[in-house]
């Protein structure tokens, strides 16, 4: 899974702050590191130099094999936390979205159980 990093220009864009946020969306995303072939992040500042509630943002999109990108977004005070809030979207969005496909696979799987209006083979 690889990971890429964008800022816009009212954030500082350096090792540690790759390394940190590399860091906490390997951890969300680990368990379907199989399924994801990339990850872009990209970190805003929304009022620039002005501070103001919830102006940090997170955009977070997964690449999923042989399936259309998801995406999430996540407001907050810091950068921390609107990359924790987004990787925590982001996790629950890619797990619902492969557990679909895995549901569909194995109700295909499955053949049809007997009930009252389907008769027993």
């Amino acid at each position: 899974m690889q990971i890429q990093i964008n800022t816009d220009h009212n954030i500082q864009g350096h090792e540690a702050l790759a390394a940190r946020i590399g860091g906490a969306v390997e951890h969300a995303l680990k368990r379907f590191s199989d399924h994801i072939t990339r990850v872009e992040v990209h970190l805003s500042d929304e009022h620039g130099a002005k501070s103001g509630k919830d102006d940090k943002r997170c955009l977070m999109e997964a690449r999923l094999q042989g399936r259309k990108p998801v995406a999430v977004t996540h407001h907050a005070a810091t950068l921390d936390q609107a990359v924790g809030g987004a990787a925590g979207k982001l996790s629950r969005l890619v797990e619902s979205s492969l557990g679909r496909v895995h549901d569909r696979t194995d109700r295909a799987a499955e053949p049809p159980q007997p009930g009252p209006n389907l008769p027993e083979l």
